[in-house]
């Protein structure tokens, strides 16, 4: 009758202290300790009556010059190298007459990735159709055919929905009953990384969602999805009411926000990939988020079941562990991808699973908490209705298979 008593104690102190933020070994390792950047410098040229700037969060403008009396070239280039080859862009023309005029992005050695978003306000965006835009002299030179006045006019790899958005959204959950934001430190350059924790009767041990954003700055359809996302887990169904009482979700929709306000292509101002800093923490942002995720499990004893990290790339893909690394939640994605793909009738989710390799937060998610952990990557131009009704159903399905489980 004895032992009883000191299991007890063995197991509240075992569990107080599992929580705590580890180092870990990836088959390939990648060195992420801060390197140089180049700002780009602020400014406004103008060149026969036409301006470009990049006067404005989220810009990435490096030159602009003129080539004759109706072409004109953006120079675009990354924040240092090597680097993924995702050439973003954002600036501002305007002209003093109305005037058409031919635009050349040019990207210093990379393609071209992005369909160009045109917009008035920086709210409203369309996207360019095919005969108005073209790489036919090269896959690093786009053509952009353009009618500009005197209202300035964003042209821009992706919408704009820099960190003064996470800010407003974040306030706008926060509002709601059983929600609470903080900031969970500062980034490298000193901006807000913002925190959420969807919490209803906190007196209560739940199993937790993590939530990523953002940690690649262009990736907004990823972050559009995301919202979509979150939104719906806040709505007030029967299901997510009951999803709530069960399980708190932790969200970072942000983790780069320096990158994103500085129109990088890739890296945070450390001048890294923050999808690979996840071993050793090597970079501000990285080692802010998981800290700071440590601390609030430790306040509820909350384990994580399920990370989610939203990315974009060229299509619509999930990244997930192969079967054999078997999660607290183990068979979960199998069920959660069919479930989806038996929701839209033509579209079939891709599960592009594959083993531990670089340190990135999917294999993170498992290695530090024993939970699935899922890269929900959505394509760079996927249609926004799209983006917003797969993040929906995502989240509804993956309510529905949780609530079950805790039923069980």
């Amino acid at each position: 009758m004895k032992i009883l008593p000191v299991l007890l104690v063995i197991t509240f102190f075992f569990s107080c202290s599992s929580i705590k933020l580890k180092e870990h070994v990836f088959p390939e390792p990648v060195d992420t300790s801060p390197v140089p950047v180049e700002m780009q410098v602020k400014r406004s040229i103008t060149h026969g009556g036409v301006t470009a700037d990049n006067l404005f969060d989220g810009a990435r403008m490096n030159d602009f010059v003129q080539i004759n009396d109706t072409t004109y070239r953006v120079i675009v280039s990354p924040e240092n190298e090597p680097i993924n080859s995702s050439a973003y862009f954002g600036f501002r023309l305007k002209s003093n007459l109305k005037q058409n005029i031919d635009l050349e992005i040019s990207y210093t050695g990379y393609d071209h990735r992005y369909i160009p978003k045109l917009s008035y306000d920086a709210i409203n965006w369309t996207a360019m159709d095919s005969m108005s835009f073209d790489t036919l002299k090269g896959p690093q030179l786009a053509t952009l055919k353009l009618s500009i006045d005197e209202r300035p006019l964003y042209v821009c790899g992706q919408e704009l929905m820099t960190s003064s958005h996470a800010i407003s959204w974040t306030d706008m959950l926060a509002s709601n009953t059983g929600v609470s934001k903080e900031v969970a430190g500062k980034s490298r350059l000193g901006r807000d990384i913002l925190f959420v924790d969807i919490d209803e009767n906190p007196d209560v041990k739940k199993e937790a969602i993590v939530v990523f954003s953002r940690l690649h700055p262009p990736e907004v359809s990823g972050y559009k999805a995301m919202i979509a996302f979150v939104e719906t887990i806040m709505d007030d169904s029967a299901l997510s009411k009951l999803f709530r009482k069960k399980f708190r979700v932790l969200i970072y929709p942000m983790i780069n926000p320096d990158g994103v306000d500085l129109g990088h292509w890739r890296h945070s101002a450390g001048g890294v990939d923050l999808n690979r800093d996840w071993a050793y923490y090597r970079q501000t942002e990285s080692k802010v988020v998981a800290e700071h995720l440590i601390e609030k499990l430790k306040e509820r004893k909350s384990s994580v079941v399920l990370g989610l990290d939203f990315h974009s790339t060229q299509e619509d893909i999930f990244y997930t562990l192969t079967d054999n690394r078997q999660s607290s939640i183990f068979g979960f994605k199998d069920i959660w991808l069919e479930s989806i793909d038996n929701t839209f009738p033509d579209y079939t989710p891709i599960d592009g699973a594959y083993d531990l390799n670089t340190p990135i937060t999917k294999g993170w998610f498992y290695l530090q908490f024993g939970a699935e952990g899922i890269t929900y990557e959505v394509g760079d131009e996927t249609p926004r209705k799209f983006v917003k009704a797969k993040g929906q159903t995502s989240a509804r399905e993956m309510m529905k298979l949780m609530v079950l489980r805790k039923l069980d």
